[in-house]
């Protein structure tokens, strides 16, 4: 049996289980939001920064929780099985947060393109679906997709997209060796991925392509926003009347999408919330959209 449909399996399984006990009540209070938006996680991989991720599922609070694409790197895992107890950890997390009220809903990217399987279905309190219309307080309707659909590349040649990933993965783990470098010199993390999608124009150019082609869709089904991850680059900004959010990702820059009480949105950068202790164990490494 494929790997993806074992761990499909035992993520249902897992909900069965008697409840882990509760975290001990903790310092830091919690963030509290009506919604909340986070995508591009890639649990299953090295790089996955999850005990970033758990700090933030730990210290924030919301009535929805929408889990937009590429959560599990089932690229990575047929490729490499990686799958360490911090994983486990945050897959447990978010089925707690469903068992205690959060209405959770995932939507499929193209890294776990295997759950689209699955559309429809629940795991563990977890709803699976392709896509969603979410109405904000102030009475906004917002588009929920991870967006992979809009990229030409894994559209047209995927064959190409899974090259692209492999090279990237070089990047990182030199990316990784160089800040190991710097941390001896005393310096700040620096990303080499992110800095050369900033100076290479062709990137540049398909960041924004991107994001047009998303707003035209958004427009054409007549709602005023779209939220979506898939690209790695967190943005909020208006294209020609549609209101364009992309939550960004967990594995170089800890963002999120954040829905007050009053229907406000804001692209929230966890790590200017974790402590320090929490930032120094953090791994730094990330993967391909």
């Amino acid at each position: 049996m494929q790997r993806d449909d074992a761990f499909l399996r035992a993520w249902r399984d897992t909900a069965t289980r008697a409840p882990e006990p509760e975290d001990e009540e903790l310092a830091r209070p919690p963030l509290r939001c009506r919604t909340l938006w986070i995508s591009d996680l890639h649990l299953g991989t090295p790089g996955c920064q999850a005990r970033a991720l758990l700090d933030f599922l730990k210290h924030t609070e919301c009535e929805t929780l929408f889990l937009v694409g590429d959560i599990i790197d089932g690229w990575q895992l047929k490729r490499n099985w990686y799958w360490p107890q911090a994983h486990n950890d945050v897959i447990q997390k978010l089925l707690r947060k469903a068992r205690k009220g959060t209405r959770v809903i995932f939507i499929p990217g193209n890294h776990d393109e295997f759950a689209r399987k699955y559309l429809n279905h629940n795991f563990g309190g977890i709803d699976v679906a392709e896509e969603w219309i979410h109405e904000t307080a102030d009475g906004r309707k917002l588009w929920i997709i991870h967006g992979d659909l809009f990229d030409g590349v894994i559209q047209c040649a995927k064959w190409l997209a899974h090259v692209g990933d492999s090279l990237y993965e070089f990047t990182l783990k030199l990316n990784r060796h160089l800040n190991s470098l710097r941390a001896r010199m005393g310096l700040p993390y620096w990303s080499l991925s992110k800095y050369l999608k900033g100076k290479v124009k062709r990137a540049v150019s398909y960041v924004g392509d991107f994001e047009n082609a998303v707003a035209r869709e958004a427009r054409k089904r007549g709602v005023q926003g779209v939220v979506c991850g898939h690209i790695h680059h967190a943005e909020m900004r208006d294209i020609d009347g549609i209101l364009y959010c992309n939550d960004g990702d967990w594995v170089e820059s800890l963002t999120a999408l954040a829905e007050h009480a009053d229907g406000t949105l804001e692209i929230i950068d966890w790590a200017q919330h974790m402590p320090v202790t929490a930032k120094a164990g953090a791994p730094r490494e990330a993967v391909a959209a």
